[in-house]
């Protein structure tokens, strides 16, 4: 089975200053391989087949990078935002109308790289018959502050602009990687102005109809310095695996590339 994945790859990379001035956070160098690498690299090796990513702020730079995706054994193509930016969900609008999503696919953020399996996470959006569904990890505000209320097996709220009132009883967090259907984009989502996955995951959530999936593993993400250097250090620990002598290898989490 070979699925899609759309990457959200528009971001400005503010909090990243001058590291993200001059080229997409997609680019940045991470020991001595672009970040994209290692996500196509991780895609390809989980069923995906294509790729569409969503491109803005210096996203042609992504395009010369990357290219059509064959050296990754992928088939790649690009959305642009336009003249202004439309927001995470509407950029994925301005996919539908290319008529570039098929009828399911995941979402990914490109920023993030998130070591586990794709395939199970996209039979449980089979078999739960929603239109949407995101992974979920139990977080108890360890890796970012908790946004997500999981009562399996449905997201009964995901809010992160949620009172401190609600906030505590959330213990979980968006893991980063969605699978939507292809309807939901064109049902629910505006084809002008902007609008955000965000602002449509709470809306989902409250009305019962987001499904989740719970995963384990932790996520990496670029978006802040601490994340660099928390994803180097993963990085590293692959490469000491790969090296180790016969029988002495480190286990690579699930998902590994």
């Amino acid at each position: 089975m070979s699925l899609q994945c759309a990457i959200l790859a528009g971001g400005l990379g503010t909090r990243l200053g001058a590291l993200a001035k001059a080229r997409p956070k997609a680019l940045l160098p991470i020991a001595g391989r672009a970040f994209v690498d290692y996500q196509l690299d991780w895609l390809a090796a989980n069923d995906v087949g294509s790729v569409v990513f969503c491109i803005g702020h210096l996203g042609r730079q992504i395009v010369d990078h990357v290219g059509d995706g064959g050296r990754f054994g992928l088939a790649v193509r690009y959305v642009e935002d336009g003249e202004r930016p439309r927001g995470t969900a509407g950029a994925l609008r301005r996919a539908l109308d290319a008529g570039v999503l098929g009828e399911a696919f995941c979402v990914l953020y490109g920023d993030s790289f998130l070591p586990i399996r794709v395939a199970p996470v996209f039979a449980a959006f089979r078999a739960s018959g929603a239109a949407a569904l995101m992974t979920v990890m139990r977080n108890e505000n360890r890796w970012d502050r908790s946004n997500v209320v999981f009562r399996t097996p449905r997201v009964a709220l995901y809010d992160k602009e949620a009172d401190a009132a609600t906030r505590a009883g959330m213990t979980h967090i968006d893991y980063g990687l969605s699978v939507l259907s292809r309807a939901l984009i064109a049902e629910r989502v505006p084809d002008d102005g902007a609008y955000d996955l965000a602002d449509l995951f709470r809306d989902l959530s409250r009305s019962g109809e987001l499904a989740g999936y719970e995963v384990d593993e932790r996520f990496y993400e670029i978006g802040s310095p601490a994340g660099i250097a928390d994803f180097t250090r993963y990085v590293a620990g692959l490469s000491e695996a790969a090296d180790a002598p016969p029988g002495r290898a480190l286990d690579k989490p699930p998902g590994a590339f």
